[in-house]
């Protein structure tokens, strides 16, 4: 691509960026102040490099996925936040009596409002977590919720299946066990605890003992693999985007937003540990081929996570990277 080509593409993919309108050679013209027919030889060369292509509804272009990931690895610059963004997110971080936790949803939810994105924080289980309780919840004769709750707030919870209702007290009492021993110990510390403390104890009064402590091993080991505090903001922006006027295609997305295993896959391949910010467009991401994915871990304090906006492909790439730069930088300040 020669440099002219280069700000063509880049006036496509930000002008449909702002209008969601395909473009026409016309305003191209007006713009770069070159004939029809130059422009439409520049067009037609990118549309044969796979950068732009051809809307079904006009003779104009937008950008393909290969043009928004050539755009935002060749093209694109972070935009400086205003003034008064800066002033949002400065206000929060300044706010001495919140938890880093607070501070980071507090944050991304100004994101979601100022870009009409769904922000989003995946927030690994610290190793500071203690156990704070177990509980079981009866919800029928023969099913159980158990609930594992830490002394950071973060709770999860795993359905069984009873083979008959004698277990259920059985249950209750190993629970009481395990909260009378096990509460206050490191999450990271509690199956290896359940395994060699609390499993000979109930061997002796329980009959099922097996069946039981694989339940509470299996409810344990369910909270580590998940390992994450999800926190939304503006879950439901990204619908109010032109790409999602679909009502099956606003039910597919929103089932993954509810679904662990999905969100897992944001985070997944993520940046690595000095808040590099990786961008995922359509394909590259696992999480879903229609969205765009803008991402940066975080590491202080002995808590660490992931921060997401997810929006279209269509995206305002250099205003999030901004944004998360920012969020970034004043979070390496607090090191």
């Amino acid at each position: 691509m020669d440099e002219r080509q280069k700000k063509i593409l880049k006036e496509i993919v930000e002008s449909y960026i702002k209008t969601v309108k395909p473009i026409g050679s016309k305003s191209l013209c007006e713009k770069f102040h070159c004939s029809s027919a130059t422009i439409r030889n520049e067009m037609a060369i990118l549309e044969s490099l796979g950068y732009i292509e051809k809307n079904h509804i006009s003779s104009g272009r937008i950008p393909s996925e290969a043009g928004y990931k050539y755009y935002v690895a060749n093209l694109m610059k972070p935009k400086e936040l205003t003034g008064e963004d800066m002033l949002k997110l400065q206000t929060i971080f300044k706010n001495t009596e919140l938890e880093l936790s607070d501070s980071i949803n507090k944050c991304v939810e100004i994101i979601s409002e100022l870009t009409n994105y769904t922000s989003i924080v995946l927030g690994k289980n610290s190793e500071e977590n203690h156990l704070q309780q177990v509980n079981i919840i009866p919800i029928g004769e023969k099913k159980i919720v158990a609930l594992v709750c830490t002394d950071k707030g973060i709770v999860e919870n795993k359905q069984f299946v009873l083979d008959n209702k004698e277990e259920m007290a059985e249950i209750v009492k190993t629970s009481e066990i395990i909260n009378k021993m096990l509460v206050g110990t490191p999450i990271l510390e509690v199956a290896n605890r359940l395994e060699f403390e609390i499993k000979p104890i109930i061997s002796r009064q329980i009959k099922q003992y097996e069946t039981v402590y694989n339940i509470f091993a299996d409810a344990f080991n369910d909270f580590l693999s998940k390992g994450q505090n999800i926190h939304f903001g503006g879950k439901t922006k990204i619908f109010d985007e032109p790409e999602y006027n679909d009502a099956l295609e606003i039910k597919r997305l929103a089932e993954k937003f509810e679904d662990t295993s999905f969100m897992q896959k944001i985070e997944d391949d993520t940046s690595d540990d000095n808040g590099e910010i990786k961008i995922c467009i359509g394909q590259e991401n696992e999480f879903d081929p229609n969205v765009t994915i803008i991402k940066s871990k975080y590491k202080l304090n002995g808590e660490e996570g992931t921060i997401a906006i997810v929006g279209p492909k269509r995206m305002e790439y250099d205003r999030v990277v901004g944004l998360l730069e920012y969020i970034r930088d004043e979070l390496k300040d607090k090191e």
